[in-house]
């Protein structure tokens, strides 16, 4: 799981963060539209839009602009209809990565993702290349002390705990994401992010060099506007981490 935390760290340091916020609201607010338009308005009865929205209000996005999204994907005052699809394929130093698409324009996102890969030493696969290096989980990433999150966790009947850094990586089956959540918040354990996502099931640990070149490649990847999502298998060590600080 390691490659989440470390990504998103990665992020911070370079500074991306504050860059990338409106492209990260668009996205997020697409993804609200999108499941409102498949499951209906009402995130109750809906728990791919309420993991949807709960996303968004992680990420501070404003309740005016969810509520808006919601209500043009049932239907009120126009919307747009997404489709979602999958591309596979290969980054630097045998790299899988699992790109989630979400698009009102399939010639577009093919012609934008080809190219990503392209001009940053990655190749498509074929369909079922590296989806099955990859498994659909609840991730929580939790902030708090080991002997709380611990028994919270096991209580909520989370799958696995892992540290990372002064964190700890949660998973649990998709559909438990919201009753592992909230016994996390109820145990007072700080949620920084989650989600219901691709974790690999085996990682591969890239060299310096390597982990520029994938990290440049899941940079332009996530740039897209069609892409919602990159998941790849990598790891990158503390001492090669250093090197983007």
């Amino acid at each position: 799981m390691s490659g989440h935390s470390k990504w998103a760290n990665i992020k911070h340091r370079k500074g991306r963060q504050d860059a990338a916020r409106g492209k990260l609201f668009a996205k997020l607010i697409k993804a609200i539209e999108a499941a409102a338009r498949s499951g209906g308005g009402d995130p109750e009865g809906n728990p791919t839009l309420a993991t949807a929205v709960q996303k968004a209000k992680d990420a501070s996005v404003p309740k005016d602009n969810i509520e808006r999204a919601i209500a043009r994907g049932s239907g009120e005052g126009g919307g747009v209809d997404y489709e979602e699809f999958w591309y596979e394929g290969y980054g630097p130093g045998g790299t899988a990565i699992y790109v989630q698409i979400l698009t009102d324009n399939r010639n577009r996102a093919a012609a934008d993702v080809r190219s990503a890969f392209s001009k940053n030493g990655g190749n498509l696969g074929e369909p079922g290349s590296v989806a099955y290096l990859f498994e659909q989980k609840g991730y929580i990433l939790a902030t708090g002390d080991e002997d709380t999150v611990m028994l919270a966790a096991l209580e909520s009947g989370a799958e696995d705990i892992e540290e990372s850094g002064d964190q700890w990586e949660i998973t649990c089956a998709p559909g438990d994401l919201a009753a592992v959540r909230a016994e996390l918040e109820g145990a007072g354990i700080g949620i920084e992010q989650g989600e219901v996502t691709q974790i690999p099931t085996t990682t591969i640990e890239l060299n310096e060099a390597n982990a520029a070149k994938v990290l440049r490649l899941v940079d332009a990847l996530e740039d897209l506007d069609d892409v919602q999502a990159v998941h790849a298998n990598f790891d990158i060590s503390d001492e090669v981490l250093a090197a983007f600080e």
